[in-house]
């Protein structure tokens, strides 16, 4: 008993030592030339900031006056769950990370920022460390807030996440910090996915907090390291809320320089081979194979590929800052979109039972007949016949079924409706907006004049804009 007891102390002492030594060797590692950083980002140019007031303010113009009324009428919110909101509309770009536990997200938020050994950094371990939603925001100073608060502060983008519930408030975290690249976006760091954690361990609707954040967000991370690619229901879950997001996601292979050449190609085209059957896509995302963190990269590495991989990110995210507005005004309008075919259908859905109810008719059984199986009443088939809609843009049709369990048809009114003499139609308003208003919009930020002379006493803001900005 006693040998064991001395083999015991001999082992933990040698652990210690070896843990010693590499806090050691770690604090005396050559930290990695960060200039590549600043010169991608620009951040180093002190140039004056872009004034995008004008355009903001006419995009919240024509999303109030010609989109929002035909939402509210016919309830989209609580078909999509989603509302926008003004801080939605006026908010930086978003960039989201997310991928299994202890994988190098928060390390590379630190990295990108410089916040490492500095009292802003991340907490970050080979555990897993992060267990809440962190969002990092510009502030003129440090400051924690807390997620009850964002929710509250109806001028932040994050008000709709009060639906999730207190729980999941507790586990959202804001951090303001005076860094210049969180002038121009916002970084959302996620709790790693842990495969043999059970959904209602969190206390929260895990995944559903994660396809809001997926909605929102410009760009998003998905980090991996080379021994950590098995993948489980959780993580194939998380790319299932992917689906039709493929533009922007971009694959990290991180902590590259830990493996010599042949093992990373080997590492590499097992990754492919892990998300091939998630990723139903010709075109495959983006894989970046590089190592985030502010330490030298190993020697006998691939050092030039490394860096060359870091930049062609960082250019990634540059080029969404870049068109931070080109997207928003995308955004609208394909939220739109979806706003106007979710009229359209509610109104066919109405005038057939309208036309199928007679005076003996019992409404409750009529209208039940039409959502068990509004096939055999053609309200799929009716609305791609007469509007200009893709097959590929219609809801589940199982969807309506919970729609109107929750929402008695009685409620609606037909479109033809919704018309009155100073304010007009709201579809005729809605299609404006997305063939006219903001194309023009659109287009008259891609031909390089200055946003700010946008004025909306000049143009209404709502109103169809003239084509000033005419290619000669």
């Amino acid at each position: 008993m006693r040998a064991l007891l001395l083999l015991c102390c001999f082992l933990a002492s040698l652990l210690l030592s070896g843990q010693a030594e590499t806090e050691d060797v770690s604090e005396e590692a050559p930290m990695r030339d960060r200039s590549h950083i600043e010169k991608t980002l620009m951040l180093g140019e002190d140039k004056p900031a872009d004034d995008f007031s004008a355009v903001l303010q006419r995009l919240r113009k024509i999303y109030h006056t010609s989109i929002k009324p035909l939402e509210q009428s016919y309830k989209y919110n609580e078909l999509r769950q989603h509302e926008i909101t003004d801080g939605e509309i006026t908010s930086k770009p978003m960039v989201l990370f997310l991928g299994p536990w202890s994988v190098g997200k928060s390390t590379m938020i630190n990295y990108l920022l410089g916040l490492e050994n500095t009292r802003y950094q991340l907490y970050t371990g080979a555990e897993p460390t992060t267990s809440e939603f962190t969002v990092l925001m510009h502030g003129p100073k440090l400051k924690t807030i807390e997620g009850i608060v964002m929710a509250a502060d109806s001028a932040r983008s994050f008000s709709p996440l009060e639906k999730f519930g207190q729980n999941f408030l507790e586990k959202l975290i804001g951090i303001e910090v005076p860094h210049k690249l969180l002038e121009r976006v916002t970084f959302v760091d996620t709790p790693g996915i842990i495969e043999n954690r059970k959904q209602q361990e969190r206390g929260y609707p895990f995944n559903d907090v994660c396809q809001w954040f997926i909605d929102r967000a410009d760009l998003i991370f998905v980090v991996f390291d080379p021994t950590k690619l098995d993948v489980g229901l959780e993580l194939e879950m998380l790319f299932r809320q992917l689906k039709g997001r493929e533009s922007q996601i971009r694959i990290i292979l991180n902590k590259a320089d830990n493996l010599a050449t042949q093992m990373l190609m080997r590492v590499y085209g097992a990754l492919f081979w892990s998300l091939a059957p998630l990723i139903n896509v010709t075109e495959p995302p983006r894989v970046y194979v590089s190592s985030f963190w502010p330490q030298e990269y190993k020697p006998d590495t691939h050092r030039d590929l490394f860096l060359k991989e870091e930049i062609s990110l960082l250019e990634d995210l540059n080029q969404v800052i870049e068109n931070r507005l080109e997207n928003k005004i995308a955004f609208i309008r394909q939220h739109a979109i979806r706003v106007r075919i979710h009229a359209l259908l509610v109104d066919r859905y109405l005038q057939t039972y309208k036309d199928k109810m007679t005076f003996f008719s019992d409404g409750e059984l009529v209208f039940k007949d039409i959502v068990e199986d509004p096939d055999k009443f053609y309200i799929f088939k009716t609305i791609l016949a007469k509007t200009n809609v893709s097959k590929f843009d219609l809801p589940n049709r199982e969807a309506y079924k919970d729609f109107f369990g929750i929402n008695p048809i009685s409620n609606f009114k037909l479109l033809s409706q919704q018309c009155s003499y100073m304010g007009g139609c709201f579809l005729e308003k809605i299609e404006r907006a997305i063939t006219q208003e903001l194309p023009s919009l659109l287009g008259s930020l891609g031909l390089g004049k200055n946003p700010g002379a946008l004025n909306c006493d000049k143009t209404g803001c709502g109103e169809t804009p003239k084509n000033r900005y005419r290619k000669h």
